[in-house]
């Protein structure tokens, strides 16, 4: 009943992503409990010695003994081994010094002279094209989008997310190798060869035409799905906070100079057979690009480093001459101004790295993803039917599982056998789940970048009504991922339609 000049108002309740992150946390403690009491479990398939070994793996409980040391003896070391903390940290130093010294309004003062199209365009192609350095492309392109989208007179949100997008859907794309191809080929090939075919032998360029022609129909394709679904939610610009950093020509030109010299400098140490040159690849590596993108290449484990400090010099060359650094101490107080602010970050990496080692324990994803995969193994499928369904489940399995190399460990020793006696070639079917994977991250607070990206997305959120919360961000990218999904499924039902080359000399079927 409604009493006359009363209106019922209904409150819209939504909870913030700390609360969102120990709620789940919480909720998979108790799953973990439901399903031990069950004895839920499944088979994994693995090579083990050259040899594909099955075994059963069950959910562990987090309320038994075991579970409650796990959880008190390794909270701190659950959060400092998080990689995403430290690459972040990295990443801050050098774009914030960058920002404080007026460096980057320099370069990108005028860039609100192009059209919007034009700047979703070009952050959703450099983000696709970044994703050759992995997971560490979200760390730097997050915050640099938004400081680009501030100066471009739009919404820092809508860069922080479009570069996320760009990143995410990059990872199947591109168009450039990375460690990750490199890892993920090395097992497609002891599947392949174990399996099926011993002669069988993985290349890396053997996806580089559809990896270009994916990136440009992404790029081109994504550019309307944004500009149409995302953007007319970010109307608001961000405002300026720069008024009083000075601009000096002359400081361009110089930085410019050394930012070549360094270039120059880094990659003279990756070319390989010149005197003195190498120094920062692995020297045991076969090809160049395992010498280069190898887990034990000082390249690969230094990259975010290098770039940090090469801001860090061009942002001390050109604050010096512009003026609006004075001297070495006040250059120290801004290299850490860069921190103000995203101390919420810090928070929310704290407690999604108990979520992420409390899952993982628990082996209640591996369960989830191991079930599935017994599922799509099992199944009679061929065709576009099994491209189709391996596309969807890879995606669930994303949600679940966001690393990428844990996934194809699973995956691998039965997916790339059952697609070869499909008529499929191993490497479209890698492909097929680099694509997928990379649609997944859009949707999974799982995904420690995720976290990285509600955090950036917060640091820039100047409206006090608008909440940025875990499960209302998902929200706002669904329709963009599903709509991307789409898109990749053109593309490869397309292209295993045609039967256009992958790259030199292979093809969709075998």
């Amino acid at each position: 009943m409604q009493f006359k000049g009363f209106k019922s108002k209904k409150r819209k309740t939504e909870l913030g992503p700390v609360l969102t992150i120990i709620m789940l946390t919480m909720f998979i403690i108790v799953l973990s409990f439901v399903c031990s009491v069950f004895g839920l479990g499944s088979k994994t398939t693995s090579i083990n010695s050259g040899e594909l070994q099955n075994t059963l793996i069950t959910v562990k409980n987090m309320f038994s003994a075991d579970g409650v040391r796990f959880f008190f003896g390794n909270i701190l070391s659950s959060f400092t081994v998080l990689e995403p903390l430290l690459m972040s940290i990295i990443a801050l130093i050098g774009i914030g010094i960058a920002e404080k010294s007026g460096l980057f309004k320099a370069i990108f003062i005028n860039i609100k002279k192009l059209r919007p199209s034009t700047i979703t365009f070009f952050t959703l192609f450099l983000s696709i094209v970044f994703s050759f350095f992995g997971d560490y492309s979200y760390a730097f392109l997050l915050p640099l989008s938004a400081i680009v989208y501030k100066y471009a007179g739009r919404n820092s949100r809508l860069g922080i997310l479009t570069s996320f997008i760009g990143v995410s859907i990059g990872l199947g794309a591109g168009l450039l190798f990375n460690n990750v191809d490199l890892v993920l080929g090395t097992m497609t090939q002891a599947s392949a060869a174990l399996a099926v075919d011993k002669n069988y032998v993985y290349n890396l360029v053997s996806n580089l035409y559809i990896m270009i022609a994916s990136t440009l129909v992404l790029s081109i394709l994504g550019t309307i799905v944004i500009d149409n679904m995302l953007a007319p939610k970010f109307t608001k610009k961000t405002p300026l906070e720069d008024e009083d950093l000075n601009m000096s020509r002359k400081g361009l030109r110089v930085t410019g100079l050394f930012a070549i010299v360094m270039f120059a400098l880094v990659l003279y140490m990756i070319v390989p057979n010149l005197p003195g040159s190498g120094i920062l690849l692995n020297q045991t590596g076969t090809t160049y690009m395992e010498k280069l993108m190898a887990d034990t290449a000082p390249f690969h484990e230094s990259a975010g480093y290098i770039f940090t400090l090469i801001l860090m010099v061009c942002s001390f060359v050109y604050g010096k001459i512009s003026g609006n650094i004075k001297n070495s101490n006040e250059y120290s107080i801004k290299v850490s101004d860069a921190f103000d602010g995203i101390g919420y970050l810090f928070v929310l990496l704290f407690f999604s790295s108990q979520m992420i080692a409390i899952l993982n324990w628990t082996n209640l994803s591996t369960v989830i993803v191991c079930n599935l995969i017994e599922f799509l193994g099992s199944s009679e499928m061929s065709g576009i039917l099994l491209v189709v369904t391996f596309f969807v489940l890879t995606i669930v399995m994303g949600i679940f599982i966001p690393d990428t190399v844990t996934k194809w460990t699973l995956l691998s020793p039965v997916i790339i056998p059952l697609f070869m006696k499909a008529n499929i070639t191993p490497d479209f079917t890698q492909f097929i789940f680099r694509a997928a994977d990379g649609c997944a991250r859009m949707l999974t607070p799982f995904f420690p970048y995720f976290i990285v990206m509600l955090a950036f997305l917060q640091r820039y959120n100047y409206d006090e009504e608008n909440k940025i919360t875990v499960f209302g961000t998902i929200k706002k990218l669904l329709p963009v991922t599903l709509t991307f999904i789409v898109i990749w499924l053109l593309i490869l039902v397309a292209w295993y339609i045609i039967g256009l080359p992958l790259g030199p000399n292979t093809f969709t079927n075998l």
